[in-house]
């Protein structure tokens, strides 16, 4: 089993973010399909993600190195025509658990990829949250899969661990021994007829493994940002309004991640939404004197134990102790307990992102999150109902 191990030193943040502890993010390559761990500043890096849409449709022509900064700032305020294609087809006939009265305080909630098991329920925790003010409000969040993309015109986009593995500076032994661990441990992570403490130790295991042999290769830390640059990563369309509405109104932004903690925070960075709000727990590289990776600090954090286990020692959520309402945004069983150490919690709205294997996984979603978004690459449902909660009456 995993042992929460030295609490990382605290991590000043940009923008004169007050420090936080932690070294942590939501799971090696986890929940990306077993194409993903060996897988073949400024204000205009702020609408990026359609660029790669619009690249993916193009598979004929020649492509040159990816502009990740670029696809990255027109993700953000609107939807580009190439991105429109990258959303998921309206699927007709599917059952809508929303109502028209529903609709009327939050029209996102009759798109077709939404499913809700207990509207009225739902309905009761939004106004809920609206009636104890944006004061109140705080909101958690998965990175890998859930503030990024799945994928794209039908193909996948990379989680945090994918880019480091798919990049020039990992060889290629190295890359192979990647997608050796990717497709042995990625059945197990995902298998639902295998219990949590069954998982635990062997998803401790495959991130354990991953990271030794990412610290074999010799990072340097200069090169993360090209890196990223480089990378196919893209955003949710619809993340810059969600990181600015939450900026606007002061409503803290707490990103709790299994994957690599320095390349998910430059993909935030390279997309001018990194502001003072955000905080960031995850797996975060220890480079030597001279810039070079050597290991990883500790906590470990893998998708199965995102919780109060690997916060000790931090001061994050006393500090927000006043906070009591929380929106939680995830994409797998792991992330339900990303609040565990939330003290006081008065209401809760848990949204589930649920990317994959769709219709045999359904049933599980709608019992564990409140909100199951299917097979939707935006952040609508989440802006609509933000939106709702933060007008002024």
């Amino acid at each position: 089993m995993l042992s929460a191990g030295t609490t990382a030193a605290p991590r000043p943040g940009p923008r004169g973010r007050p420090p936080i502890a932690g070294a942590v993010h939501a799971g090696y390559g986890a929940r990306a399909a077993p194409t993903r761990p060996g897988a073949s500043d400024g204000e205009h890096h702020r609408h990026a993600a359609g660029r790669r849409c619009e690249r993916a449709a193009k598979e004929t022509k020649p492509r040159g190195p990816p502009r990740n900064a670029e696809r990255l700032r027109r993700a953000g305020t609107e939807q580009p025509r190439a991105a429109l294609h990258c959303s998921a087809p309206r699927r007709h006939g599917t059952a809508r658990h929303g109502t028209a009265r529903h609709g009327e305080m939050v029209p996102e909630l009759q798109k077709s990829t939404v499913r809700i098991q207990q509207p009225e329920r739902v309905m009761g925790v939004i106004r809920a949250i609206k009636e104890q003010g944006c004061s109140k409000l705080q909101v958690i969040s998965d990175f890998d899969m859930t503030l990024s993309r799945f994928g794209c015109n039908g193909r996948r986009c990379p989680t945090s661990h994918n880019i480091l593995d798919n990049s020039h500076v990992i060889s290629e032994d190295g890359k192979k021994k990647l997608k050796d661990l990717l497709h042995h441990y990625y059945p197990i992570e995902i298998d639902p007829n295998r219990t949590l403490e069954e998982k635990r130790p062997l998803m401790v295991e495959w991130w354990t493994r991953a990271h030794e042999l990412l610290s074999q290769q010799k990072i340097q830390k200069g090169d993360i940002a090209q890196i990223v640059r480089e990378s196919d990563v893209m955003l949710r369309d619809g993340f810059n309004e969600l990181f600015d509405q939450l900026h606007k109104y002061s409503v803290p932004m707490f990103i709790f991640s299994a994957g690599v903690g320095d390349v998910l925070e430059e993909i935030i960075r390279q997309a001018n939404v990194f502001y003072p709000n955000v905080n960031v727990v995850s797996n975060y590289m220890d480079f030597d004197d001279s810039g070079v990776l050597k290991c990883f600090k500790s906590p470990l954090i893998h998708t199965y134990n995102k919780n109060n286990s690997v916060l000790q020692g931090t001061a994050y959520f006393q500090q927000l102790s006043t906070r009591t309402s929380i929106i939680l945004l995830g994409d797998s069983m792991g992330d339900l307990t990303m609040a565990d150490g939330v003290p006081s919690v008065e209401n809760i709205l848990k949204i589930g992102f649920l990317n994959d294997k769709v219709e045999e996984q359904r049933g599980r979603y709608l019992d564990a999150y409140d909100i199951v978004l299917e097979s939707d690459e935006t952040l609508d449902v989440v802006n609509g109902i933000l939106r709702y909660i933060l007008m002024e009456t």
